[in-house]
């Protein structure tokens, strides 16, 4: 095995399971480049998106845009949890979310626009569309979730390649962070107790951001009037 099979090896710890991956270094390395082409591409549409309706509005709908790629030893995680063989035709066809964007923006009525608009575009395919700010989870959980499927364009082929796409307030993300420190913690007593605490601070953060937009819809018909 070369060195940089041997160092990918290592990073997965799971040698006997990604012969086939290793044996395919180069596709692997290239679909994860399509992956990182996609973000892109997503990415640009959603400030070109933003630049146009803060153009409009005077408000920019987001506040900030995060990237991710998949890291290789999650990957390996979750397809020996869906229980694949770890290939890169498996990969491409059986997870959905190795490329990620988080759009965090500042209410809740920028998101359904945002969603709305990039969904209308015609190079763009919505495979799946999860709205948990309508539908919280169990926990508190508020979020909306796309998978979109968008044209990468190489130098020998024209290319979908899916993308997750999460869309979240600030206070809907401030809280997701903090809840995702404590549920990682070990040992934790009183477990229950604080799931329904965390619980009533989602619902609470949820109060707020619907305050704030009708806050906006206010100061927004007031000046309306003036004009």
């Amino acid at each position: 095995m070369d060195k940089k099979s041997g160092v990918i090896s290592e990073i997965l710890n799971e040698p006997n399971q990604i012969d086939h991956l290793m044996e395919k270094m180069e596709p692997f390395r290239r679909l994860m480049m399509q992956y990182q082409c996609a973000i892109l591409e997503v990415k640009t549409k959603l400030e070109v998106l933003n630049e146009e309706l803060t153009l409009q509005n005077n408000i920019n709908p987001f506040e900030s845009i995060k990237t991710r790629l998949k890291k290789p030893e999650s990957i390996l995680k979750k397809m020996k949890k869906q229980r694949l063989s770890v290939t890169v035709d498996n990969i491409e066809k059986n997870l959905h979310d190795i490329a990620g964007i988080r759009v965090i923006c500042s209410f809740p009525d920028d998101i359904y626009t945002l969603v709305d608009c990039i969904s209308k575009q015609d190079d763009i395919i919505v495979c799946e569309k999860k709205d948990y700010i309508a539908n919280p989870k169990p926990n508190g959980y508020r979020s909306l979730h796309l998978i979109l499927e968008v044209p990468i364009f190489l130098t020998a082929e024209k290319k979908y390649m899916k993308v997750e796409v999460q869309f979240r307030t600030i206070a809907m993300d401030f809280w997701a962070s903090l809840e995702h420190k404590v549920k990682y913690k070990k040992d934790i007593k009183n477990s229950d107790e604080i799931s329904k605490e965390l619980k009533q601070c989602a619902d609470i953060i949820s109060l707020i951001d619907q305050r704030m937009q009708q806050i906006k819809y206010e100061i927004t018909e007031n000046n309306d009037v003036k004009s």
